[in-house]
C-alpha cells in the first residue's frame, strides 16, 4: 500500500503545481487563486476502510479519468513517466488486498481517489 499511496501523492502533487506561470497557486473555474493543497481522509464503512487522496488540482476531462488506470497510458510527455505508477497501484488494491479503487475528477475541480479496504474490525 505505500507504493499505493506514493504514486498517488506523487502524481496530486505534480498535478497541484500545474499553472499558468504564476508560481504556486492555482486558478479555478471560478478565477479565484488557491494555495495547492492535498487531502488525506481515512474513515469507516461497515467492515471496510475508506481513504480518499484528495487534490485541487485542474482535474481530468472524462476521456482522460476513463483511461487513469490503464497500464501505459499517461499524460506526461516523453521520458516523463511510464503510465504504470496508476495501473500498478490499481492491481495492488484490487488484487493483493481485495479492495477497490475509484477515481473522480473534472476540469477545474480537482481530482479525489477513493480506496476502500477490507478489514476485520
Amino acid at each position: 500500500m505505500q507504493q499505493v499511496f506514493l504514486n498517488i501523492l506523487k502524481n496530486g502533487a505534480e498535478a497541484i503545481n500545474i499553472v499558468d506561470g504564476e508560481g504556486p497557486l492555482l486558478v479555478t473555474d471560478t478565477k479565484e487563486k488557491q494555495k495547492p493543497t492535498l487531502t488525506l481522509r481515512v474513515s469507516s464503512e461497515e467492515r471496510i476502510v475508506r481513504i480518499d487522496i484528495i487534490d485541487n488540482g485542474p482535474g481530468m476531462l472524462g476521456e482522460i479519468r476513463k483511461r487513469i488506470f490503464e497500464p501505459f497510458f499517461t499524460t506526461k510527455g516523453v521520458g516523463a513517466g511510464t503510465g504504470l505508477g496508476l495501473s500498478v497501484s490499481y492491481f495492488i488494491v484490487t488484487e493483493n488486498h481485495k479492495g477497490t479503487m475509484a477515481v473522480e475528477s473534472a476540469p477545474g475541480k480537482g481530482t479525489k481517489f477513493i480506496i476502500r479496504l477490507p478489514c476485520d474490525g
